[in-house]
């Protein structure tokens, strides 16, 4: 396959991972990584190892953290079980709502009536914990859209030959 061709289909994969960080019904980091690695062993790139090692690492490290952070700010901010039940059912159910982002507001939804179901008279503590839900789902995003992003502008600067 030819060089540019290459390129252009790495490019698309890196691009596709990052919006991938915050639309579910793509693999996010799993893309960018794919993307990265076509590039380093499909073309002739003298991209230097350490950037897969470093960008393999990093994206292990987010998938991670895109579990773990969401369950400790939603236990910091004082949700339940039922919380962390309610925001998988939401999000799941919200992929398939005919609205746009439905997946996250599936999932906030989700974490308000779990905890609801858990205890209906305390709406305040179901407020939290959707509040820390949002909090964590930020975190996580935003550290694997930095990560993906990072991923493109290397390829990309690499690809002009500045590093």
């Amino acid at each position: 396959m030819d060089t540019a061709l290459i390129n252009l289909l790495c490019l698309i994969l890196l691009f596709l991972g990052m919006l991938g960080t915050f639309l579910p019904v793509l693999p996010g980091l799993l893309l960018s990584i794919c993307g990265l690695l076509i590039y380093k062993f499909g073309t002739d790139a003298d991209l230097p190892m350490i950037y897969i090692w470093a960008f393999g690492i990093l994206t292990a490290v987010s998938i991670i953290l895109s579990y773990v952070i969401p369950a400790k700010t939603n236990q910091k901010y004082g949700g339940t079980r039922w919380g962390s039940i309610g925001s998988i059912v939401g999000t799941i159910v919200g992929m398939f709502l005919p609205i746009p982002l439905g997946f996250l507001i599936g999932m906030f939804a989700g974490v308000f009536i779990g905890e609801l179901l858990h205890d209906s008279k305390d709406m305040n503590k179901a407020l939290k914990s959707t509040k820390g839900a949002f909090i964590g789902f930020i975190y996580g995003t935003g550290f694997s859209l930095v990560v993906g992003v990072a991923m493109f502008l290397v390829v990309v600067l690499n690809m002009i030959g500045l590093i």
